[in-house]
């Protein structure tokens, strides 16, 4: 594999794209503003320069090179590979009540017998996150690697995209898949945050809209808890998440779920994922030495048996939340995800609205306020 990665700000690029790594089996990444008159130029650069292959990207709420944050840019990762085949499938969302049929299309259409792995990207505020994660797992075994992000735009909450045929659009779900026996994935997921406050039962929610906690009005509960802080909602929420735990059982599942929009109608409160009737949740906050703690933490579940000193990309994908958190120390984080990886780790990510990664039992899940890590390399594979 032939690895290059580069990154665009005040409208110059850091050095001339490598237009002799186009090929039908390189794979573009490209993680940008959601400003799209400021990165107009960009894109445009990047399918002159790569037109028979494979792009896929996303907005965000802040772009990671290496271990630096940056906003109102691109960056990019070019993979070339030597011995791995892959393939794109993208999918419209008509509506957020069909995430689950997407996830099942997604995977039927990736589907062959040396699937190994897939990348997704997807719009960051018109899917169920959990839902189209759970069409996955319908269809793929666990040894089979699903990982990627939901979209952002900043924390306003208004428009997000991918990048379908090398065109920015809204609604869609982007998916590559990798085969062969030589494409290696590692991966790995953490969080770091503190509950506070006392855990409450979901008495009514549909999906992914929670509407009452202990029989009283969600919002109206979330607004006692953040104070002067409600009136800055949705965005506020994302400093306040909610840890969600399906019963009652010590060893059940947890999860984190965060907001994307109120209803002050309804009362209610969408999040990126499922929060089902009858599962309890608690409210949690931020605590900045256990966050880079956990990106930490993630960069040490990443298997690396495998890895024999071939170029490596780790693509890391960090919820917005913790960006908003950590302020000047979210550097520190970034510096956390390198820290046991090889030295010769190449990083390129985004903060995101929603981030997927497979659980211990090999499903994949969607992560919030969680710091993931995919890591690609190939072994064996002669370079050119």
């Amino acid at each position: 594999m032939k690895l290059e990665y580069y990154s665009y700000t005040n409208e110059t690029w850091n050095q001339e794209l490598d237009s002799t790594m186009d090929s039908q089996n390189t794979l573009v990444m490209v993680f940008g503003s959601s400003n799209l008159q400021i990165n107009e130029d960009a894109l445009k650069d990047i399918n002159n320069a790569f037109s028979t292959s494979v792009i896929v990207g996303a907005s965000t709420a802040g772009e990671i090179n290496m271990d630096e944050l940056q906003e109102d840019s691109f960056v990019v990762a070019i993979l070339q590979f030597q011995n791995t085949k892959i393939r794109l499938y993208s999918q419209h969302i008509d509506s957020t009540k069909d995430s689950y049929l997407i996830g099942t299309k997604l995977a039927e259409n990736l589907l062959e017998k040396d699937l190994k792995s897939i990348f997704v990207l997807s719009d960051g505020l018109n899917i169920n996150g959990s839902q189209l994660t759970n069409g996955f797992n319908s269809i793929l075994n666990d040894n089979i690697i699903v990982s990627g992000g939901l979209a952002a735009d900043g924390d306003q909450f208004k428009s997000t995209w991918t990048i379908v045929d090398g065109v920015r659009k809204t609604n869609y779900v982007t998916a590559v898949g990798f085969y062969g026996d030589y494409i290696q994935v590692g991966h790995g997921f953490q969080g770091g945050w503190d509950k506070f406050g006392i855990q409450r039962k979901v008495t009514r929610a549909v999906d992914n809209v929670l509407y009452e906690l202990d029989n009283k009005p969600a919002l109206d509960i979330y607004k006692l808890y953040l104070a002067d802080k409600a009136v800055e909602l949705p965005a506020s929420g994302l400093l306040f998440p909610l840890e969600l735990q399906e019963d009652e059982k010590k060893d059940t599942k947890r999860t984190v779920r965060t907001i994307l929009a109120i209803n002050e109608d309804e009362k209610s409160i969408t999040f990126a994922g499922d929060i089902p009737e009858g599962s309890l949740v608690s409210l949690m906050k931020a605590n900045h030495n256990r966050l880079i703690s956990g990106a930490f933490d993630a960069s040490k579940q990443v298997k690396l048996d495998s890895y024999n000193n071939e170029p490596i990309l780790s693509i890391a994908i960090s919820c917005i939340g913790r960006k908003l958190v950590l302020k000047q120390l979210i550097e520190d984080e970034l510096e956390a995800t390198l820290e046991n990886l090889p030295q010769k780790t190449k990083q390129v990510g985004f903060y995101s609205y929603g981030e997927i990664s497979p659980l211990s039992s090999g499903e994949c899940d969607l992560h919030n306020q969680t710091m993931t890590l995919t890591v690609i390399w190939e072994s064996d594979a002669p370079l050119t």
